[in-house]
């Protein structure tokens, strides 16, 4: 008997198979990294290191947090006053500026380093731009559809999405009393 659902294994996808592994070994990296420091400089140097990064980090992610909400009370002053809302260029956002802040807050020297170098303008910008053409070709590469359709197929947790529409009509020999016992004419689109 079928059921019209695939037995063949479902294939794993790339990012399930290597991104443990790469979060595994990033750690990995920036604990021998910090031993190394902590054997050159002393420990006092390390702790001084992470506790820095953090206190930047904090200071980042505020100043973006306050660049953000003036913001969306510009943009909100604009439209209330009917004029069309300027649109961000990709990269000048706060979203990458906070990232860099999360990255600086998180302890290890990698981190710091790769958040130090997402505070400088040239590489957000670089980075925004890219990340706004992947989504762009991504969005027309999907199929026409609304998002509700995409959220259907997901949840549904079938390869192909379909979804075969119809009623149950039980017709019972005895009848009953109560509210379910009026005729109900069927479903009919």
């Amino acid at each position: 008997m079928t059921t019209g659902i695939s037995t063949a294994p479902r294939r794993r996808s790339p990012a399930r198979t290597f991104l443990p592994l790469a979060i595994a070994a990033w750690l990995i990296l920036e604990i021998w990294l910090l031993i190394v420091v902590a054997e050159a400089a002393g420990g006092l140097a390390v702790a001084a290191l992470l506790a820095g990064g953090m206190v930047l980090g904090a200071v980042v992610i505020k100043r973006a947090g306050r660049r953000a909400f003036k913001n969306l009370a510009g943009t909100f002053q604009q439209a209330q006053q009917g004029q069309q809302p300027t649109p961000q260029q990709p990269g000048q956002g706060n979203g990458l500026t906070m990232l860099a802040g999360l990255l600086l807050m998180m302890p290890g020297l990698i981190s710091d380093a790769a958040g130090l170098v997402l505070l400088l303008p040239p590489v957000r910008g670089w980075i925004g731009r890219r990340a706004a053409r992947s989504l762009e070709r991504k969005m027309a590469s999907a199929s026409a559809g609304s998002f509700g359709d995409a959220f259907q197929q997901a949840r549904i947790h079938y390869p192909d999405g379909k979804v075969v529409q119809g009623e149950v009509i039980r017709e019972d020999r005895g009848q009953q009393d109560g509210p379910d016992a009026a005729y109900r004419p069927p479903l009919a689109p």
